[in-house]
């Protein structure tokens, strides 16, 4: 689980860029997006790994990223691929993996090992290097929480539902209610053990309003962002996932409530109508932290 003492980047949207294009990272560069994420994976053809970690490396170590946080996605732990992956790119001192096709936590432990050894032996703090596994696969959803225990480095889970899809033999509906129990058990142990939880990606790029509902429906089921996959669609996952005007003025209602009914020594109380209780203050707390991490109230 993620340790108290170090703050949990916000990640509303995470932008995937095909490793072995210099160009689209540069142009990631300067989108001003939460995340940035180097593909060596699925974005990458088989003929064009090597030059990706190439790539991927050089941008690492020369690019200004501005306030975008730097990942990369490797191939899945188990193949050679991956070993290659992590030896390329570490150099680059990113500040997380991606781990796809994440099954049991040991997947997640051999990652954590080696990047022990290697910021050890480079003087770099242990630990400093983030894990966000996606859990993508029939057995990944069986062992979620394993997977979300398996190291310290751990502090975002990933949904997957596309190879979900696959591995289930379901078929896939703009509804996705084919993936609904593994992508509700993915954000719950998110929750569960203290970490952020990203949300599927929707590859329907001419679709703009399936898009922001699909961001809607993973904001209420309580994801804090979303796997993107192209420019057009940071602004909308950025402005979904952040809290709107309006709830943030419900939220500094509630807390200034509280605020006067504590001081009275009162409990629940009313507000417009509604009960208030503890774990609606919690959820108000919730709103001004995200909102002051989105810069969008002062904190």
């Amino acid at each position: 689980m993620t340790s108290q003492n170090t703050p949990t980047p916000l990640r509303r949207a995470l932008l995937f860029m095909p490793g072995d294009s210099g160009r689209k990272v540069e142009k990631a560069a300067g989108l001003d997006v939460d995340g940035i994420v180097m593909d060596l994976e699925d974005g990458v053809a088989a003929g064009q790994k090597d030059q990706a970690r190439r790539t991927v490396l050089q941008a690492l170590q020369a690019l200004d990223f501005g306030r975008s946080e730097r990942l990369v996605r490797m191939n899945p732990v188990g193949r050679e691929l991956a070993t290659l992956d992590l030896a390329a790119t570490v150099a680059g001192r990113p500040h997380g993996y991606i781990i796809p096709k994440v099954a049991f936590g040991e997947q997640v432990q051999a990652v954590a090992e080696f990047l022990t050894l290697e910021e050890r032996r480079r003087g770099w703090p242990v630990g400093g290097i983030k894990l966000l596994p996606i859990v993508e696969l029939a057995l990944g959803v069986m062992n979620v929480s394993e997977i979300a225990l398996a190291d310290d480095r751990v502090d975002a889970l990933l949904f997957g539902a596309e190879d979900l899809a696959s591995d289930l033999g379901a078929l896939r509906t703009p509804e996705a209610w084919e993936v609904f129990y593994a992508r509700s058990a993915v954000v719950t142990a998110a929750k569960a053990y203290r970490l952020q939880a990203i949300d599927m990606v929707f590859f329907d790029l001419n679709d703009a309003e399936g898009f922001e509902r699909e961001c809607h429906a993973g904001r209420r089921l309580g994801y804090d962002g979303k796997m993107v996959i192209h420019p057009r669609q940071v602004e909308p996952a950025q402005r979904v996932f952040a809290p709107s005007a309006q709830e943030i003025e419900q939220a500094l209602r509630v807390l200034a409530a509280y605020e006067e009914h504590h001081a009275t020594g009162t409990g629940a109380f009313v507000l417009g109508g509604r009960m208030v209780d503890m774990p609606v203050v919690r959820a108000a707390e919730n709103v001004i932290n995200r909102a002051q991490a989105a810069g969008l109230i002062d904190a």
